[in-house]
């Protein structure tokens, strides 16, 4: 899946702003961003349902706005807010979501997933939670084989327990080669599940790589004791706010610094050290407490 100088107008609004994503066969991608950054207009144009203003977009080799039709039977989608047919129950409405699809779920495959999942198929639709509409998208999107996996703030409304089978899931899906567009706020789901990722700010991509390629582009923090007193870490290029009470000392560094530092720190014979990378929540937020988005910046594994 591949999208490049992808823009999407709405009047005066640019939803998309030349966004660049590539998907790459068979890996599970984690697609994150606030609310209004643009994902779920870069999903519907993914599904053909909205018409991209410029850019291009292949989705498993076709177009998705011409060959919408044959795509869809080889795409599986769990929105952030399901809605079911309220007079149906579940197991009626997971057996007309997966035909819709074209073929008709395996009574063991799906009998499996409700069972996992912990889902009462008798029940009408208009009685179940919001989690338990989730669970019946999620029975649908997994009961048969699919090439492309869309999934839009999936666990909206799950337990913890619930999470954790969506990710064993996700995993089996991947290992059979299923490719994974993940979007979720749950920054843990994603660093658990995900090869690579997208940030994008304002609609367009500010950073894309493995999480281990993010965290050398940014910095680490470092706390320590030591038994003789640090000396030199002004000179350290990339070093930020070192810290001193006594002979405890914090400071943040890049990656360009990072040995000279530890190697500074371990001459004053440290009782205690401790070096931190940032998580993804500190990545992402780093892109989202700037005054200007930054550039792009890509990385090829």
């Amino acid at each position: 899946m591949s999208l490049t100088g992808l823009t999407k107008q709405f009047g005066r609004f640019r939803a998309l702003d030349g966004l660049d994503l590539t998907v790459q066969a068979g890996e599970t991608h984690g697609f994150l961003g606030p609310n209004g950054a643009g994902k779920s207009t870069t999903i519907k144009i993914l599904f053909g349902l909205l018409t991209k203003t410029s850019g291009f977009a292949t989705v498993l080799g076709g177009d998705p706005r011409r060959d919408a039709v044959a795509l869809h039977r080889r795409m599986a989608y769990v929105p952030g807010d399901v809605m079911l047919w309220p007079s149906l129950t579940g197991g009626e409405c997971i057996d007309l979501l997966t035909r819709m699809r074209g073929e008709r779920a395996p009574r063991a495959r799906r009998d499996e997933l409700i069972e996992r999942l912990d889902l009462d198929p008798r029940k009408r639709a208009k009685a179940y939670s919001k989690g338990n509409r989730q669970k019946v998208a999620l029975v649908a999107a997994f009961a048969t084989p699919s090439d492309l996996l869309i999934l839009d703030e999936p666990t909206s409304g799950l337990d913890p327990l619930m999470e954790v089978v969506f990710q064993q899931l996700v995993q089996e899906a991947s290992a059979q080669g299923t490719t994974v567009l993940l979007s979720s706020h749950i920054l843990a789901e994603v660093e658990a599940l995900c090869d690579r990722l997208t940030i994008i700010r304002n609609g367009k991509a500010v950073s894309t790589g493995t999480l281990d390629e993010m965290r050398e582009r940014t910095v680490s923090k470092v706390v320590a004791t030591t038994e003789r007193d640090v000396v030199g870490l002004s000179a350290i290029k990339g070093l930020h706010g070192p810290r001193l009470e006594g002979r405890h000392v914090e400071f943040s560094v890049g990656p360009s610094g990072l040995a000279a530092a530890l190697a500074l720190v371990s001459a004053a014979a440290p009782t205690s050290l401790v070096s931190q990378p940032p998580s993804l929540e500190e990545l992402f937020l780093r892109h989202y407490e700037l005054d200007e988005p930054e550039p792009a910046v890509a990385v090829s594994r």
